[in-house]
């Protein structure tokens, strides 16, 4: 006899009805898929994280960027 509580109330498993049973599982699946996509979204901003410190790194200091916009002109 397995106990499930619902809204702070207990109820015997064996005893739901087919529906009931089905849409319990439903819900178990969503909450997976739900636990699934959220570890998948915290690798992907992990992964953005590292890939804006190495954007950052790759790019020319201001100072870099300034000698590199003087030009000199010859007449």
């Amino acid at each position: 006899m397995t106990q499930i509580k619902i809204d702070n109330v207990d109820y015997d498993l064996d005893k739901l009805s087919d529906e009931a049973k089905a849409q319990l599982i439903s819900m178990q699946f969503c909450d997976q898929e739900l636990q699934r996509l959220q570890a998948q979204a915290a690798a992907y901003q992990t992964a953005r994280q590292a890939y804006a410190k190495a954007l950052q790194a790759a790019l020319p200091s201001p100072l870099e960027q300034a000698r590199g916009s003087e030009t000199l002109k010859f007449n």
